[in-house]
């Protein structure tokens, strides 16, 4: 008997996490974020923003997918040390630390899902962005492109 109210109690909460990571991604805003790469391309995504502590902490866990341009932006409020990690994330992401002037300073590529590991910025950071792990890459987006945070702001809906 109890057995089977431990099964229940477990199927429930596996049955609730989607759930919750779908009410998570409703409640948070959405933005159009651009960045240019140093050599003068510029490649779009459409983001969500997370900018509490809750959002924060909260990211892209239980995700198990992730269109090609969108993305999760972290806003810290002001430029600090950052420290990230993937823990319940199912899918490898390129990590983007960018300064409170919109300059990527640096990209942690392809990250290991489910890792515990800190992920450090290099210095002061205001904003994390996280997309699809190795898409960085394929952009051509390296620390020094530009990301405009005042536009994306401005189209948060």
């Amino acid at each position: 008997m109890i057995s089977e109210i431990w099964r229940s109690a477990v199927l429930a909460l596996f049955l609730l996490l989607p759930v919750a990571a779908s009410a998570q991604e409703a409640g948070l805003r959405k933005a159009s974020l651009a960045i240019e790469t140093p050599g003068g391309e510029r490649h779009v995504f459409q983001v969500e923003w997370a900018g509490t502590a809750a959002e924060r902490e909260h990211g892209l866990m239980f995700r198990a997918e992730l269109d090609a341009d969108a993305g999760m932006i972290f806003d810290f409020g002001v430029a600090r040390t950052v420290m990230m990690w993937m823990k319940n994330t199912p899918i490898s992401l390129d990590m983007l630390f960018i300064d409170e002037e919109g300059v990527v300073s640096r990209i942690a590529e392809r990250t290991m899902p489910y890792s515990e590991d800190i992920i450090a910025s290099p210095g002061p950071v205001r904003y994390v962005l996280e997309i699809n792990g190795g898409r960085s890459a394929a952009l051509g987006i390296v620390p020094g492109s530009r990301v405009d945070i005042d536009a994306a702001r401005a189209s948060l809906k």
